[in-house]
């Protein structure tokens, strides 16, 4: 039996964490804006510049999108579903005037905006059915018991117990893409165990020296077939990809008041005036010009 010590190997391999690090570097946060019955029209701006993440607890409810290009422009949901806007998107609920539909909703903050790599990864709408989305239950039963009846640090706690909800939904997009309509990009990379380690790995070491065989080894896999895999399922090449993270860091460094020289040593630029190059070719304004219109 030639492959059973492989086998073996891949079944006893340690996991790795494809969530930690990107959450780490670009936080999220939640704040609790509804919970209740919801009647007549509501309206969710994208002038509030948040991603929207919506629960619907019992009831129906129609969902418009007006002017809004690759979304239908009417869905009717009947059960009870998850919506997720990950972009700020003007959308708006209809309810039964007098039967509302109960709903708990948050507002969800990407640092960083739309350079998340979790933002850019996702498409302009997750919906999904509660009954799909397994292990996410027990973090809505507490959520729901918490907006329920107002008690001490309701607010704090119920903010903090959406951002599990999230956590816990991403989590279960990054083993099911297809059933979100997520066909290519970052996530469908690390929803690849063999994509994922060098992911992962260049996530957490974005200074690295990396090489495409390096990648490759860590994957298990040849360079050729891991090059190819890798553009076939994220839409870039390794190489192109490690210089988006890095300029994606440095951006977020940035605004944190990093200097481009410290930046430079960090994240594997072999001076500041490469790192300024290399920025200025991607974004088509040096950081300081890009600094002062951010």
């Amino acid at each position: 039996m030639p492959n059973r010590s492989k086998t073996t190997a891949e079944r006893i391999a340690p996991p790795i964490d494809r969530l930690s690090t990107l959450l780490e570097r670009f936080r999220v946060h939640a704040q609790l804006s509804f919970a209740g019955a919801m009647c007549g029209k509501h309206v969710f701006s994208s002038e509030a510049q948040t991603a929207y993440l919506h629960v619907l607890r019992s009831g129906s409810v129609e969902i418009r999108h007006p002017g809004v290009k690759g979304l239908p422009k009417h869905i009717t949901l009947n059960e009870p579903s998850l919506i997720f806007y990950p972009r700020p998107l003007t959308h708006h609920f209809l309810n039964a005037p007098e039967e509302g539909s109960q709903f708990t909703c948050a507002e969800i903050s990407f640092e960083g905006g739309q350079m998340h790599p979790i933002v850019q990864a996702l498409p302009s709408l997750v919906l999904l059915k509660l009954s799909d989305v397994h292990g996410l239950q027990d973090a809505l039963n507490l959520l729901f018991a918490e907006t329920q009846r107002v008690q001490c640090g309701q607010r704090v706690l119920a903010d903090r117990l959406f951002e599990v909800v999230l956590i816990q939904l991403l989590r279960w997009l990054l083993d099911h893409p297809t059933e979100a309509k997520i066909d290519s990009g970052l996530l469908m990379g690390l929803s690849s165990p063999q994509l994922a380690k060098a992911l992962t790995a260049m996530h957490e070491s974005p200074g690295a020296p990396w090489t495409v065989e390096q990648l490759a080894d860590a994957s298990g896999m040849s360079r050729t077939a891991f090059a190819t895999k890798f553009k076939a399922t994220v839409g870039i090449s390794p190489a192109q990809y490690l210089a988006d993270w890095r300029l994606t860091l440095v951006q977020s460094r940035l605004k944190e008041g990093a200097s481009l020289k410290t930046l430079a040593l960090e994240l594997g630029y072999s001076s500041q005036s490469a790192l300024t190059r290399a920025f200025t070719q991607r974004l088509g304004f040096s950081p300081r010009q890009w600094l002062g219109m951010s």
